[in-house]
């Protein structure tokens, strides 16, 4: 059976949302690692040439995870996401949005809310995210900045991150 991996990103103006549907070929719990488990976090959310960098990570409801988006001449761009809702291997909500370093939240940038599901395929995972923004505003200021390249080269970090990992 041959899986479709190709990036899947539509906008709906209408409701301020973002559609994400990606398929990796990974078993399900090393795709749940990857989007959980900081140490491999750092290695694959940021595009290329930018890395991820965590400050702190708990990934529980209610916990937060706080990392930096670092550039290759040490620029740093920051965000949190709050766990609200967490079924292990399953999925998981959170709400994001851009701080300070140490996680002060920045009003005047786009504040949005995360579903993240995962579906087992076998040897394929497919991921399938719904990102929700309170107003149309926001969701242009996020794709205005790049999210769409940005998240679809950081997932291709993450077909090499865990081609890597599964030899």
């Amino acid at each position: 059976m041959s899986f479709n991996l190709a990036f899947d990103f539509s906008v709906n103006r209408e409701n301020n949302t973002i559609n994400v549907k990606r398929a990796f070929a990974a078993a399900l719990p090393l795709v749940w690692d990857a989007y959980t488990n900081r140490e491999i976090l750092d290695q694959w959310w940021a595009p290329k040439p930018w890395k991820a960098r965590t400050k702190s990570m708990d990934f529980r409801e209610g916990g937060q995870w706080l990392y930096a988006m670092v550039g290759p001449h040490g620029e740093e761009h920051w965000a949190i996401a709050t766990y609200t809702n967490i079924e292990f291997q399953k999925h998981f909500t959170g709400l994001d949005a851009f701080t300070d370093a140490d996680g002060t939240i920045n009003n005047d940038l786009p504040k949005s809310r995360w579903e993240v599901h995962f579906s087992d395929l076998g040897h394929h995972t497919r991921v399938e995210m719904r990102i929700s923004y309170d107003d149309l505003a926001q969701l242009e200021a996020t794709i205005q900045m790049g999210f769409k390249e940005g998240l679809s080269m950081a997932m291709e970090g993450l077909d090499e991150l865990l081609a890597s990992i599964k030899q």
